[in-house]
């Protein structure tokens, strides 16, 4: 089983994929690279984890 995220990750992913889908994929270290170009996270270990969560949105939306 899958781990278990918080809720102001999951929202955060999701606003994020919402404002700009083309900008995010399936790989993680792609993700984590543009959001390293917004310049909006201070922490290293919640912007890998919304890189995480990016990938599963963009993977459930394509289905």
């Amino acid at each position: 089983m899958g781990r278990v995220r918080p809720t102001y990750i999951k929202r955060l992913a999701k606003d994020l994929v919402d404002a700009d889908e083309e900008r995010f994929g399936e790989d993680f270290d792609e993700n984590k690279e543009e959001l390293k170009d917004m310049g909006e996270f201070n922490s290293k270990k919640l912007r890998n984890r919304v890189a995480g969560y990016i990938v599963r949105v963009v993977q459930n939306k394509d289905r």
